[in-house]
């Protein structure tokens, strides 16, 4: 299971030889980092001034696209074509983001459903990973020219807070933008790592990392020792950071102008002026009491008293987690030999007194707070190169496992590069009516399609409840053992219907093919991308049919003949559409189908609330 390194000019292997990189790829900014003659050093752009990139992609005309500050330009120009904190959108449904869809200056759109959010730009749509795709390329650019080589390999950090559709959105990235990420690392843990934590295998030290970023929140505790990394526990918010504090200042400008946050929605122009003018006024705090600037001409004034009074919940919500973490590891506060802290919001004075007055130590905050965990991320990708023989490096796996689902996909369980011994699983349910039987297909690789994957064998799950699709919940567990051994388990949880299978590690795979399955997996990325959303947009479709059928037939009584026959050709409209190549014809038919019966949803459920409590059904019969 050793690491192969691919050279993705000429698709030659070569033992760890290739430069691999680390990026910090963040809510607000992201930025690109390397070891060069033994330091961590973060890439500035072609001006020489600035290592950060803003995460904002703007879809201009002529399919033009651009990344990073010449994006940032069109927040207040063109706010719906322009798109930043893609990275809270990264692994979320639209149910989970719908209560502050509003905060945002572009489209996303709503179908329904459980599925990945998409975002709506002119007449496509995209998903969180391909436009983070589009943020990662540009930093690959960067490093490039300023290298004056390809590069191919990257180590990419997430919040210790993401979960397994995160992560594997993150990796999704990566590979669109034609990088094969080696590892997914902690942003805590790369922290660490930056402030040269752990590179002493003499070193023994408990260490909280503190980071508070644009868009997320983490607080890890970790032991290291020998050069070993032991994350005794992690706590935070995956919906806490810097934009929250803009948020704040955002509610006293528009108390102070006499507006609603409606007027943010209303017009989309103005909101980006007011949210890039909250985001100056925070900065501008951190050096001064006071802060006086216009917007339409009308000027506000903020204090940093008024600021600090604003946001201290949401520093204690950040000091709360801290509580938790420390009580997870079974350690206090003053047990911390060192607070690290990270992330651009940190420079706020607020939150640095009141961390080291919790932790009762002066906070640990020598580097730039920008900067630190791209810094780590080139020291880990240094490690994974073998530069650093003192520290551990576990055995990894050489390719992805996971199972094939409808339409012929592939859903990774344990990704590619996973540490060894390793578990991971993932909750599935039925597609059919009163489905009793469930075929498990385990696969091998790293293309979307089962059939560009290496089968590695297949049981049934039998005996399931007959239920409604989508009603069972069926557990699905890889168990990666040392030796290499997989253990596939299915339980379906409402019944404790159960099945496994046990599969041997090596699979007949040499170094040689091994290489050309990653090689192939990065080269058709592009496409792989589009057959995967093609055939995710023919699913979400298929669900809203059945769901659309079902709704006449249940409400029926409550809706008005040109109601029904409306929904009616919509519906048709939609199935027409599942038979396009073209997934955003698809998602449009989805939205105009949705667009117009959330009304009506709205209605049936006021109606069967009602008759619930008056103790009737819909059809006004009195209930038992």
């Amino acid at each position: 299971m050793a690491l192969i390194s691919i050279n993705l000019q000429d698709g030659s292997v070569g033992k760890d030889q290739d430069l691999i990189i680390g990026i910090d790829l963040g809510t607000t900014n992201s930025l690109v980092a390397y070891m060069k003659d033994g330091q961590a050093v973060c890439v500035k752009g072609g001006d020489g001034k600035s290592t950060l990139v803003p995460s904002i992609v703007h879809f201009g005309p002529d399919n033009r696209i651009d990344v990073g500050d010449i994006a940032k330009e069109q927040l207040v120009k063109d706010p719906g074509n322009t798109i930043y904190s893609v990275k809270r959108l990264m692994g979320k449904s639209y149910k989970d983001i719908e209560e502050i869809q509003g905060y945002f200056g572009y489209k996303i759109l709503d179908d329904d459903t459980e599925s990945l959010v998409k975002v709506r730009v002119k007449d496509r749509y995209y998903t969180p990973v391909e436009l983070s795709a589009h943020i990662l390329r540009a930093l690959k650019v960067r490093i490039e020219d300023v290298l004056k080589m390809p590069v191919s390999r990257a180590v990419i950090t997430v919040p210790a807070y993401f979960n397994d559709n995160q992560r594997q959105a993150t990796r999704d990235a990566g590979k669109l933008a034609g990088l094969d990420v080696l590892r997914i690392v902690n942003e805590p843990t790369a922290a660490a790592l930056a402030y040269g934590i752990g590179l002493d295998p003499a070193q023994s030290e408990l260490i909280a990392v503190y980071d508070l970023g644009g868009g997320t929140f983490d607080i890890s505790i970790l032991q290291i020792q020998e050069g070993v990394f032991e994350v005794l526990s992690t706590n935070g918010d995956t919906f806490l950071g810097g934009d929250d504090f803009d948020r704040a200042i955002t509610t006293m400008i528009l108390e102070q102008l006499g507006l609603t946050e409606e007027a943010l929605v209303a017009d989309k122009s103005f909101g980006q002026s007011v949210r890039l003018l909250s985001e100056e006024t925070k900065k501008a705090l951190s050096a001064s009491a006071h802060f006086e600037g216009t917007v339409n001409g009308k000027k506000v004034t903020i204090s940093r008293a008024a600021f600090e009074k604003k946001v201290q919940p949401l520093v204690q919500r950040t000091l709360d987690a801290c509580k938790n973490a420390l009580a997870d590891a079974g350690r206090t506060a003053d047990q911390i030999d060192k607070v690290v802290m990270v992330g651009g919001s940190t420079r706020v004075p607020l939150v640095k007194d009141s961390v080291s007055t919790f932790f009762g130590k002066p906070v640990y905050d020598n580097l730039n707070p920008d900067e630190v965990v791209a810094l780590g991320a080139a020291i880990q990708a240094d490690i994974l190169a073998g530069n650093q023989k003192d520290l551990l490096l576990l055995d990894v796996t050489p390719l992805s496992l996971g199972i094939e689902t409808v339409g012929g996909l592939m859903d990774t369980i344990i990704p590619r590069n996973s540490k060894v011994p390793n578990k991971a699983g993932r909750q599935y349910t039925t597609s059919v009516d009163g489905q009793k039987n469930l075929k498990i297909a385990v696969y091998q690789g790293e293309r979307d399609l089962v059939e560009h994957n290496r089968k590695l064998g297949e049981f049934i799950l039998r005996g399931i409840p007959p239920m409604p699709a989508g009603l069972p919940k069926i557990d699905i567990q890889f168990i990666l053992n040392a030796d290499g051994i997989l253990t596939v388990r299915a339980r379906e949880l409402r019944s404790g219907v159960e099945q496994q299978i046990d599969i041997r590690p090596t699979y007949g795979i040499n170094e040689e093919e091994m290489a050309q399955m990653l090689l192939d997996s990065i080269s058709h990325a592009q496409e792989d991308m589009a057959v995967r959303g093609l055939l995710e947009a023919r699913n979400e479709a298929r669900n809203l049919l059945l769901a659309g059928d079902k709704f006449l037939e249940q409400n029926n009584a409550i809706l008005s003949e040109e109601e029904k026959a409306a929904t009616k050709d919509l519906l048709i409209a939609l199935e027409e559409a599942t038979k396009s190549t073209d997934k955003d014809v698809i998602h449009h038919a989805i939205e105009v189908l949705n667009t117009y019966t959330t009304p009506l949803a709205h209605r049936a459920m006021d109606v069967t609330i009602q008759a619930a409590m008056h103790g009737k059904d819909v059809s006004g019969e009195t209930g038992a």
